[in-house]
């Protein structure tokens, strides 16, 4: 049984109920951002062993970090009648037109790991981190480590427009509100990559009095970290000492920096979004009982003192 034909029966009759129905006759399109980062390239492959592991066709799609590219894979996906859709967003706004085409269509679209701006109707369900939270927990981190003595914050902002980069940014200036010790001086887009994270660090380094003026750098992924953590070796300063690192994500090489001492603490995104989302479908092609708006994830702090080598190695086999 098709799965339109599922969400159509839902939709019509309550309480339809398909006994004994699983996951495994389902097509599924995942709209991925693109390989932007460690986490999302582990993104990407936990989606695709999932999917594997419960017997779905998974079609897939690499965006390249363009909007436009992923409106035109969602719209191919509607074409091939897919069962559902799956798609990380690369920005938060533009997608009222094409999730109305999906819903239209009868196809239902859920969200991973980013939400956008449209009316709710329009997708079944979003699995995310509080992305706020995220924010929160590494200001809060940096607020106690600094322990009200003076510093200089400067900020690597994820893709401009993106909801990551947008709340990231909001829970981590909120955890600093009332901590007048604290400045943002510099804030910047490094576009959620390690090139980028390291030529705006750079210009951050010689804005700032070759980075003497700086106590903190706050990045809203690992990636830029890892980048913005090669300028500061380059300009002679040791990173994780003269200049505090907190990032987001928690992918392997951001506990390599933490165990040479070059990165002092991360706020863990897990790249299993898919799982949950797979589970939601084939509840939902089961017994027509649509899931919650929002599946959340779970976030974690690590610092220097979890054993960054052990968790490194650990992380390896999760496809980063």
């Amino acid at each position: 049984m098709k799965f339109i034909k599922a969400l159509s029966c839902a939709t019509v009759l309550a309480g339809c109920v398909f006994s004994g129905a699983s996951a495994a006759d389902m097509t599924v399109g995942f709209s991925q951002i693109g390989s932007e980062s460690g986490w999302r390239a582990a993104e990407t492959t936990v989606t695709k062993q999932e999917a594997e592991k419960r017997g779905i066709d998974l079609k897939f799609a690499d965006a390249q970090q363009k909007q436009e590219n992923q409106i035109k894979a969602l719209r191919s996906f509607i074409a091939q009648g897919v069962d559902a859709i799956f798609v990380a967003p690369v920005v938060a706004t533009g997608w009222d037109e094409v999730l109305g085409e999906a819903k239209d269509a009868n196809i239902p679209v859920i969200l991973l790991d980013r939400t956008v701006d449209a009316d709710k109707s329009l997708y079944m369900t979003a699995v995310t981190s509080d992305l706020v939270h995220e924010g929160n927990v590494a200001g809060k981190w940096l607020v106690d480590t600094t322990a009200g003595k003076p510093c200089n914050v400067v900020e690597l902002q994820g893709t401009t427009g993106s909801s990551p980069a947008i709340d990231r940014k909001k829970g981590f200036e909120e955890a600093l509100k009332g901590h007048d010790n604290l400045k943002i001086v510099r804030s910047q887009t490094g576009d959620f990559t390690r090139t980028k994270g390291k030529e705006v660090m750079e210009s951050f380094l010689k804005a700032e009095n070759g980075g003497k003026n700086i106590c903190a750098l706050y990045a809203h992924n690992d990636d830029m970290a890892v980048g913005a953590i090669q300028a500061i070796k380059e300009a002679g300063l040791k990173p994780g000492t003269d200049i505090l690192v907190v990032s987001i994500d928690a992918v392997p090489d951001i506990f390599q920096a933490m165990a040479a001492g070059e990165a002092n603490a991360t706020v863990e995104l897990t790249p299993n979004m898919a799982g949950p989302a797979f589970d939601a479908l084939a509840a939902f092609k089961k017994d027509g009982k649509e899931p919650p708006k929002w599946i959340q994830t779970e976030s974690k702090l690590y610092t220097q003192a979890d054993e960054p080598q052990k968790v490194y190695e650990a992380k390896k086999g999760l496809g980063y």
